[in-house]
């Protein structure tokens, strides 16, 4: 599957950036970098046709000997980049679609996350990270019901419970 994935905010500084092995982590880094140009370029030579379509994914940018990197471009203009095996001849240009689509659903809870500032970096394991389990971030406590759900979060005080929502 993907080896690198990384959310790039509209002025093209990096959001989010995971990659596994992490002995490789700084030539996924160089790699994301690089594909930004490619990305530039194909929204460019889309100009008025991105905006009319809804289709958002923006395919392969570019490959290399081992791996094969893909883009996709939000509304709002944050970039998505996503590193590929290219050992992985099974994966077919829909389940990379339907990947980026994921990946921007839950960007979008964490943009309507109370506790995320946008521009801000996301971090996993943050208040803000889409995370099952339960985070703790001084008075705050959240916790999610199942993956993908709706935060149960308690601001307490010395007091007692503020607020619950």
């Amino acid at each position: 599957m993907a080896v690198c994935i990384a959310v790039i905010a509209k002025e093209n500084y990096p959001l989010y950036i995971r990659s596994t092995p992490t002995e490789n982590e700084l030539k996924f880094h160089y790699m994301v970098h690089t594909s930004l140009d490619v990305v530039d370029e194909k929204i460019s030579a889309m100009g008025k046709a991105l905006v009319d379509q809804r289709e958002l994914y923006l395919g392969l940018l570019y490959p290399t000997e081992d791996y094969k990197v893909y883009g996709y471009v939000t509304n709002s203009k944050v970039k998505f980049v996503m590193v590929v095996d290219s050992s992985n001849t099974a994966l077919r240009d829909n389940e990379i679609r339907s990947m980026f689509r994921k990946l921007h659903n839950s960007y979008t809870d964490v943009m309507c996350n109370p506790f995320y500032n946008p521009g801000d970096r996301i971090h996993p394991g943050g208040p803000y990270f889409l995370c099952p389990y339960p985070v703790q971030v001084g008075p705050t406590s959240c916790v999610r019901s199942s993956p993908g759900g709706p935060y149960s979060c308690v601001r307490s005080s010395p007091a007692g419970p503020l607020i619950t929502w």
